[in-house]
């Protein structure tokens, strides 16, 4: 079982994104647990933030690809918003269930769905729905506590434990809160609603229902500049979407957590190539 400063270490590999200034947010659709803003006019592409990240994540995505309409997901008490019933309790499935509940709120009829690190878990909770025209999962693992080098079974008790102490003790908040402090764009984050997500997220497998997932599937991850360590990342990933039928896997590097940002050409260029088909 992995120990409490490893996954900490994990922690910080998944929080980044960026925050997105108060606008106009989409209408009527209204949310306790997730606001929806939409830009642009075209073919329908709902983008997903990653954990603590903000939809300013994609203005780069946005301002490269036109002739698409982006439905911009942001969690509450995620970059700047306030937790609201996102306060306590789980997470990552109700939010799941509320971007369903958008989609069919505007009367999206498949759209294309992207996600980053946490917000690809919610594409494929989404894909699993039958609600997704193609799927874009960007560098997650089907089984969330092997992105920081567990499993599900094994990492779940330790996940309950150290959730524990980010929402429980003095010294967990404060840990959490100057770790938060640190990330670009996940400033204003709610530590009690990260610390739930991260429960939640070392608790999925989905790597069990990936066959039952029709759409076609696409999956971005990061590699570094070492040919062995990327090795050892793209055996990690074709392990875990085998069960996934022509799936395409695509590394990019070399780049960290942050794909979009670390290589913005090469990402671009991958996203648009996806939604050409659309």
């Amino acid at each position: 079982m992995m120990n409490r400063r490893r996954m900490m270490q994990g922690v910080a590999a998944l929080l980044a994104g960026g925050a997105l200034a108060p606008e106009a947010w989409a209408a009527p659709f209204a949310s306790r647990r997730i606001v929806v803003s939409t830009r642009g006019m075209g073919r329908d592409v709902v983008l997903i933030a990653g954990l603590a990240s903000g939809p300013g994540l994609w203005n780069g995505v946005i301002g490269a690809i036109p002739g698409y309409r982006w439905h911009l997901v942001h969690v509450r008490g995620f970059a700047g918003l306030a937790a609201d019933a996102n306060a306590s309790g789980p997470l990552v499935e109700p939010v799941a269930d509320e971007i369903a509940r958008y989609i069919g709120a505007a009367g999206l009829v498949r759209p294309a769905i992207v996600g980053h690190s946490m917000g690809g878990t919610l594409a494929m909770m989404l894909g699993l729905k039958g609600l997704a025209g193609r799927l874009m999962v960007v560098d997650m693992l089907p089984e969330g506590a092997a992105m920081v080098g567990g499993t599900a079974s094994g990492m779940g008790f330790l996940a309950d434990q150290l959730g524990d102490y980010f929402t429980g003790t003095k010294a967990g908040r404060s840990y959490l809160a100057g770790m938060l402090a640190q990330m670009p764009g996940a400033q204003g984050s709610d530590p009690d609603v990260i610390a739930n997500a991260l429960r939640d997220l070392a608790n999925v497998d989905l790597g069990p229902q990936l066959p039952r997932l029709t759409a076609p599937m696409e999956v971005v991850y990061a590699v570094g500049a070492d040919a062995a360590q990327a090795n050892a990342i793209t055996r990690t990933f074709r392990a875990a979407y085998a069960g996934k039928r022509d799936v395409k896997l695509l590394p990019i590097g070399p780049s960290g957590h942050m794909v979009m940002d670390d290589q913005p050409a090469r990402f671009n260029a991958a996203l648009g190539n996806f939604l050409k088909a659309i």
